[in-house]
């Protein structure tokens, strides 16, 4: 991996601003949030940005890193610099607070829309449904339960883009994980709730299992979540 100069172009402002451009230094294991963390401690204390752990596991440092939603944290300068340049905005599909800071209100309120919620029902804990390793539903659960809601995946779906309704995929994968789950009580509501949300929309084109940095496919839960939408339609359940 080289190391060298790199133009940073980072949005400033708010929906409405502009890109201003910083003429860094990079080392060759210097991630785009040390860039962007440079920026902010030697050039412009001003600059708004997020994050929190800075190795992977919260996912709060998302970004639109020269036209790609990534992890900041876990994507080096080196990999993506361009003719000498990088540009960093706040993720898309998203209000703009300020700088590369992205409004996640609209994606969580989704979140909760699909459903998203363990519903314990009547049932006590200790009658809850003993659950196997090797059960089909729980495989299906595991597919989908190491999310972490960064939004990477919502900032790259081209139906969220198009359709204010859609809850996007990350709620959808939650959905499929609680559909799957024998202890929860969510049962038809919650598959009417993901009708109402537009899983029957996705288009699956699969740039939301392209571009999730945990390397999970919510296309696939999405597909799961049309399966059972239509059944229970057909059974007039819903």
């Amino acid at each position: 991996m080289a190391s060298g100069e790199v133009t940073a172009r980072i949005w400033r402002g708010g929906t409405e601003g502009h890109f201003q451009e910083f003429r860094l230094g990079y080392r060759h294991d210097q991630t785009v949030l040390d860039l962007v963390t440079e920026v902010q401690r030697r050039h412009d204390p001003s600059l708004a940005y997020r994050f929190a752990c800075r190795v992977g596991m919260c996912g709060s440092c998302a970004m639109t890193v020269s036209g790609r939603p990534r992890w900041t944290c876990r994507t080096l300068v080196a990999d993506v610099v361009d003719k000498g340049a990088v540009t960093l905005a706040p993720l898309t599909n998203l209000p703009v607070i300020r700088d590369l800071v992205a409004d996640m209100t609209p994606f969580f309120e989704k979140w909760r829309k699909a459903g998203g919620r363990f519903e314990a029902g009547e049932t006590p804990a200790e009658a809850f449904s003993t659950i196997t390793h090797d059960d089909p539903a729980r495989r299906a659960v595991d597919a989908g339960i190491e999310c972490i809601n960064c939004g990477v995946c919502y900032a790259a779906c081209d139906v969220v883009r198009m359709r204010d309704d859609y809850v996007g995929p990350a709620a959808l994968n939650r959905a499929w994980t609680l559909v799957n789950d024998a202890r929860d009580a969510g049962g038809p509501a919650r598959l009417a709730q993901v009708a109402e949300g537009g899983c029957l929309a996705c288009h699956t084109r699969q740039r939301c299992a392209q571009y999730c940095p945990k390397g999970l496919n919510p296309t696939e839960a999405i597909a799961g979540l049309k399966r059972r939408v239509t059944a229970a339609a057909l059974k007039g359940e819903l």
